[in-house]
């Protein structure tokens, strides 16, 4: 059977997790392909929120089984916390959950590097403190890189760590600088406190290459769930300031070992506007103070991080950059969410084009040397003033708001299959 990929087409928190569990029943697997624990998603059912920032979002469906590639990078206390707590909510993992051998682990150094790379006053690039892209560079250095398989051999993981841990406390030592007080490590200690966490890890752990062929010989349906988002590719995003790892379907094979010719559709997700977290240029954003739109908008959206509980930037829809995502992805088509967040504003800005050192331009510079000097080219529609939050059909909404969702559609070039009028399940409209 064909799989499925849901991928955000903007700079990530776009709703995808919703979308990956309305989605849920029709699949047999749900597959996260990217990331780590940088990667926050909410998903409501009856009211009850469930977070997540590691744990593909299928997990709160019992009968699919729920896949960590290759290509995510685990920080071990964070999949364990998870699991417990969706525990705690009633939801039991055991036989339905499973992480790939070979994806690699991050450890307290990682984040102890990273947070010494962003102390500085220059060179920030906004990251989220979670060992990401330290621990990448390890995995693609090979030299340093652990990987989850390795946890479960005890032996060989004090002997890796006896390698690996007098290089980091150097590097450590080095980037702290002579007036610093390095944070170093004891890699026995080390090697004692991950093989603890790798024995409640143990029974989760599978060859996920050969678990996925073999579901796909058996014509089982899979769905993969990208992590962040496409303008955050770690190729085709505004370099450098995304993140380390290939948010686009493009990640499916490196990050699953499945193929290409597997994935028949793809949903790109973006919200009825634009947010961004950490540092970057962003051209549609609203800097309009505390009484301004951009504020009623994260104040109404609830734009603080999963993760790091950071207030997210917020903007107007940017049609040139979904431009660009949707073609670089695929997609067959779009979900349009939080387009409840928009009610009440008198007038809404759509994001046509840019205007780039006096030349127009209507495709997106990924380069954010670039971007940072592109001036929005607005185009300006009415506003409604009705809570659509009720709505079930198009036919419920406003004039405006089918106005608006129609020239979304026309300007990014897909149908619009799915809009979002809420956090619940069913505030959702199929078009």
């Amino acid at each position: 059977m064909p799989g499925t990929c849901v991928v955000g087409l903007q700079w990530g928190d776009e709703a995808k997790g919703k979308i990956v569990d309305l989605l849920g029943d029709g699949f047999d697997l749900v597959v996260r392909y990217n990331g780590g624990a940088n990667a926050g998603h909410t998903v409501v059912v009856n009211g009850k929120s469930f977070k997540l920032s590691l744990l593909p979002t299928g997990v709160i469906r019992p009968n699919v089984t729920s896949v960590i590639g290759n290509g995510v990078v685990v920080y071990p206390p964070r999949f364990l916390e998870e699991v417990d707590q969706l525990a705690r909510g009633g939801i039991d993992l055991s036989g339905s959950l499973v992480l790939s051998d070979h994806a690699h682990v991050i450890f307290p150094y990682h984040m102890e590097e990273e947070r010494l790379l962003e102390s500085g006053a220059e060179g920030k690039i906004g990251t989220t403190g979670r060992g990401i892209g330290p621990c990448y560079q390890d995995k693609v250095g090979r030299r340093f890189g652990i990987r989850v398989g390795e946890l479960l051999r005890p032996d060989h993981l004090r002997e890796r760590l006896r390698f690996v841990v007098p290089f980091k406390n150097k590097l450590m030592t080095a980037f702290a600088g002579p007036a610093g007080v390095p944070k170093v490590f004891d890699p026995d200690a080390l090697a004692a406190e991950y093989l603890g966490y790798a024995e409640r890890i143990r029974p989760f752990v599978r060859d996920t290459g050969r678990l996925l062929h073999d579901a796909l010989a058996a014509n089982k349906r899979l769905i993969f769930e990208a992590a962040q988002g496409s303008l955050l590719d770690i190729d085709h995003g505004t370099y450098p300031y995304v993140t380390s790892s290939s948010s686009l379907p493009s990640g499916i094979w490196g990050g699953t070992g499945v193929p290409a010719k597997f994935v028949k559709r793809i949903i790109g997700v973006v919200k009825a506007y634009t947010s961004r977290v950490g540092q970057g240029p962003f051209p549609t954003e609203l800097n309009d103070g505390p009484e301004g739109t951009g504020e009623r908008i994260r104040r109404i959206g609830r734009e603080y991080g999963t993760v790091t509980g950071r207030p997210r930037r917020v903007g107007w829809f940017d049609a040139a950059a979904v431009r660009y995502t949707a073609a670089l992805s695929g997609a067959d088509d779009i979900t349009l969410m939080l387009l409840d967040v928009l009610s009440g504003l008198p007038e809404l800005k759509l994001c046509t084009a840019y205007d780039l050192d006096g030349e127009r331009r209507t495709h997106f510079p990924s380069d954010a040397y670039q971007l940072e000097r592109c001036q929005p080219v607005y185009e300006t529609l009415p506003g409604w003033k009705e809570d659509i939050t009720g709505a079930r059909r198009l036919a419920d909404l406003p004039a405006a708001a089918r106005r608006y969702i129609d020239r979304v559609s026309e300007l990014v070039g897909l149908r619009v299959s799915v809009v979002s009028v809420g956090p619940d399940r069913e505030q959702t409209i199929m078009v």
